[in-house]
Parts: C-alpha cells; sequence; structure tokens
C-alpha cells in the first residue's frame, strides 16, 4: 500500500483559493475558433480578469504528457482577501507536476464558484453560484509560438437556473445531452443540453440536495438529501423508481454509478457512520443492497469513482486519500496527509490513470495510480511475503525441525 505526503513533491501546488469542486478537462475534445493575432481581447475576458501564469508554455498538442485540470472556489462574500475563482492549471505526467502557477484564473467577483460540473464534449463548464449558476467557455491565448488554454465567461445565460438559488450538485450525463442540477432547497431539474429544455423538475424531491450521478446509460438518476434515503429516478418516465434506505446511523454522503468487470451497473454510496467511513453497494437490476463495508476510520469528504469502473477513491476530513479496488473494496494505495485540510473534490482522469484531488486548504494535488497488479485481492508484496514463508516452511521440514 503506497503511502506519501502531499506538501513535499511538485504534484502538489497551493493557489491561494479554498478549493470546493475539481474537474479535468477534456482537452481532446475541445475546438477552438483561435482569433487571429493582435485582435483585442473578448470583453468577457476583461470584464472578468484573466490572469495567466508565467510558466513554460508548450502548445497542448505537442505533447500527449500535458493535461488541463480545472477548479474551483473561494472565500465567498465579505471582506477576507481570498478570491472566489475558477482556476485552471496544468499536469505534466511525465515529470508528474503540477504548474507551479495557474495556467489562467478567472475571478467571479463576489460570487463563490462552488459546484462545477465540464462538459464531457467539450463545450465548457457550469458553475453554480450562490443565486444562479453560470456559463464557461474555453479560450486560448496565442502567440507565433505558443498557446495556452483560458477561461472566460460566456453570453449564453442559462435561463432556468437564474435566482433558482445555491445548487448543491451539478452533473452532465456520459454523452453531454442531459444536465441535472440538485438545489440548497431540494429541487431537482433535469434537462436536455443544450437546448435546456426541461425533461424533471421535482420540488422538494429531498429536504436539500446534495448529490446526483446519472447512470452510465442515461436511463437513471440517483439523488442524494442531506437525510433520509436515496431516490432513483427513471428518466423517460420521469417517475421515481426506487427508494434506497439507509441502516442504522448510516448518513448517506455521495452517490456514483460504474460499470462493474461484467459489464453490469452498480451503485456506490459513501455513506458516514458512527465509526468512520463505508461503502455501500447496489444492484441496479433490484434496487437492492448488496453490501457495505467500513473503509475509513474518518468521515468521507469526497468520493468518485473511475471511468473504467475498477477504482473508487474516498477523501477524508483528515486529509487522507484512499485509493479501492471496486471488486472487494480493499485499499490499493492511501496517501495520508495528501491535503492539510479536508479533502472537498477528488476527479479521476478519463483513462482512469490519475487522480487530482483538492482541499479547503487553497491545495491540489495529482496523484498518479500505482498499476501494481493484484492478486486475489491481495497486493503483490503480501504475496511474495507468503511464497518466501512457504519455501522457509518447506526446507525447515526437509531439515527435520518439524518432524
Amino acid at each position: 500500500m503506497g503511502k506519501s505526503r502531499g506538501p513535499d513533491h511538485p504534484n502538489f501546488q497551493k493557489y491561494g483559493v479554498p478549493f470546493y469542486s475539481a474537474a479535468w478537462v477534456p482537452y481532446k475534445n475541445i475546438t477552438l475558433e483561435h482569433e487571429p493575432q493582435g485582435q483585442e481581447q473578448d470583453t468577457n475576458q476583461s470584464s472578468d480578469e484573466i490572469s495567466v501564469g508565467d510558466g513554460s508554455s508548450a502548445a497542448p498538442e505537442s505533447s500527449a504528457a500535458l493535461n488541463y485540470f480545472v477548479f474551483a472556489g473561494g472565500g465567498g462574500e465579505g471582506r477576507s482577501g481570498i478570491p472566489n475563482a475558477v482556476v485552471l492549471a496544468r499536469f505534466d505526467s511525465t515529470s508528474n507536476a503540477l504548474s507551479d502557477q495557474p495556467v489562467a484564473k478567472l475571478g467571479t467577483g463576489s460570487d463563490l464558484p462552488y459546484r462545477m460540473a465540464v462538459h464531457p464534449g467539450g463545450d465548457g463548464l457550469i458553475c453554480s453560484l450562490p443565486k444562479s449558476c453560470r456559463w464557461f467557455e474555453w479560450d486560448v491565448e496565442k502567440s507565433t509560438e505558443v498557446h495556452k488554454l483560458c477561461l472566460k465567461l460566456s453570453d449564453k445565460v442559462l435561463t432556468q437556473l437564474e435566482d433558482v438559488g445555491q445548487q448543491l450538485a451539478l452533473v452532465f450525463n456520459n454523452e453531454g445531452s442531459a444536465l441535472a442540477a440538485g438545489g440548497e432547497d431540494g429541487n431537482l431539474r433535469v434537462f436536455k443540453w443544450p437546448s435546456m429544455e426541461i425533461v424533471l423538475h421535482e420540488a422538494g424531491a429531498h429536504t436539500t440536495l446534495k448529490d446526483l450521478d446519472f447512470s452510465s446509460d442515461g436511463k437513471y438518476l440517483v439523488s442524494l438529501g442531506n437525510s433520509g434515503p436515496a431516490r432513483v429516478w427513471d428518466l423517460t418516465s420521469s417517475t421515481v423508481i426506487a427508494s434506497l434506505p439507509k441502516e442504522n446511523d448510516e448518513v448517506f454522503s455521495s452517490c456514483r454509478f460504474a460499470e462493474s468487470n461484467d459489464k453490469n451497473q452498480v451503485l456506490y454510496i459513501a455513506a458516514v457512520t458512527g465509526k468512520g467511513g463505508s461503502i455501500v453497494t447496489w444492484n441496479t437490476s433490484t434496487w437492492k443492497r448488496m453490501g457495505s463495508k467500513p473503509v475509513a476510520r474518518d468521515t468521507i469528504s469526497a468520493f468518485n469513482v473511475s471511468p473504467d469502473g475498477k477504482l473508487l477513491a474516498c477523501g477524508t476530513t483528515q486529509g487522507d486519500i484512499l485509493i479501492l479496488n471496486s471488486t472487494g473494496l480493499w485499499v490499493q494505495t492511501m496517501v495520508r496527509k495528501a491535503h492539510l485540510g479536508f479533502v472537498t473534490a477528488l476527479a479521476f482522469s478519463q483513462d482512469s490513470r490519475t487522480l487530482a484531488s483538492v482541499s479547503l486548504d487553497s491545495s491540489a494535488r495529482v496523484t498518479i495510480i500505482d498499476d501494481k497488479k493484484k492478486t486475489g485481492g491481495l497486493s503483490l508484496w503480501v504475496v511474495v511475503l507468503i511464497i518466501l514463508v512457504a519455501v522457509a516452511v518447506y526446507f525447515a521440514k526437509n531439515e527435520g525441525i518439524f518432524r
């Protein structure tokens, strides 16, 4: 089991903003129409100041090792001096290093960007602000030799998400054809994207709605509130088809669908209990509970599942990160004190090989996932140890010690 500390490595950086959400940028899917060189900057860029880091700038297409990572947060209203911003950083997987300065930093004034969802097709990203949701688009800063990916506030106004209050959950389906939003007031909204035609609007779906996820085929949506059972929605009929009850002292905190090794879907729910954090699994055909396993002594504050369905990641209130094998829910990698504050968001890269994490301590970290082969739920070094013990016993017997 790997163990390491965050602040001592270039894969860990602080950017001066307490972060609440994070995502990888689908750079290969982004289409940018570059402005002719010398043309004045877009007015949206200048009104929401973009500051670009002064690090080295290789053209992103020139190296598959370069990836972009976007995160959002801030200090909220008031005079704390902590900015509210959407921040873009670059990760070089070859050197396992995050850019020491943001590639771009888009300020949002007095509005805290709390939750975020990146469109999988590269259209842009949506952020929830205290009263409304705003749409941001990818942009580029271009010179004669290199260009850098940036962000700008879009002219597109999401009228259906104006003046709806704080949204605590935002998610696109895998195809990017639907968007779901869950409010602090418990309202659940699902829209077709990009038309924003309403598919489902359920007032009071929960007392407060705090997490959402689409099934991989887009047919179902699971929703979690701050108390009570989870609910599963059939988006074809716009009805609840299952209520998933908690047991004993469980409080459900996060939910994610994933495909298992046999290509069947499984629903994972991270739960907080009096003994720490657990993962509850559900059968998506019968909607029956398959099992529950304690995985952390501390409260799980962030949770996600890899795109290939093979790994689960948990972040804790103590700043630890646990990467679990989805089959047996055993810990494959633990990074103790990956952050000095509690982990607020986790995001797997599309190839499931790296995990990005952010914290309220203004830090971001990228963890490259160890691809060591595992045997029967035991890590390789345990298997080797067992073999060595067996060999030692064999020779001891031959020497007559155990006769």
